[in-house]
């Protein structure tokens, strides 16, 4: 009788390995949920992004304040007989109280015409 019960506990640990450990066994299928949920969160984050570059392409192409709006953030452009303003927050280095003139090429285009 012990004979029979310990080859019929062998036969369930054989039948149970496949389950757990085979080629479609639980661990693998587990492992390929984990995957597709990484995916589907790319894929969301992409949908979002896409959505974003397509209402600035529409932007772009409707009116002309997107394409201004480029112009003066990007480029640094200002209108004629505009005045621009810019408002540097001091940060004085430390043992040193004297502000230096930054250089000509550390300054914008719009500085270098002064």
């Amino acid at each position: 009788m012990r004979i029979l019960a310990a080859v019929l506990a062998g036969l369930i640990v054989l039948i149970q390995f496949p389950l757990w450990l085979g080629k479609g066994g639980w661990l693998r299928v587990w492992d390929l949920d984990r995957q597709l949920q990484s995916r589907k969160d790319r894929n969301v984050k992409a949908q979002t992004r896409n959505a974003e570059l397509d209402a600035e392409v529409g932007d772009l192409k409707q009116g002309l304040e997107a394409v201004e709006e480029r112009a003066r953030y990007d480029l640094g452009m200002i209108k004629q007989d505009e005045v621009f303003f810019q408002i540097v927050d001091p940060q004085p280095k430390a043992g040193s109280t004297t502000t230096k003139e930054p250089d000509a090429d550390t300054r914008s285009p719009r500085e270098n015409k002064r």
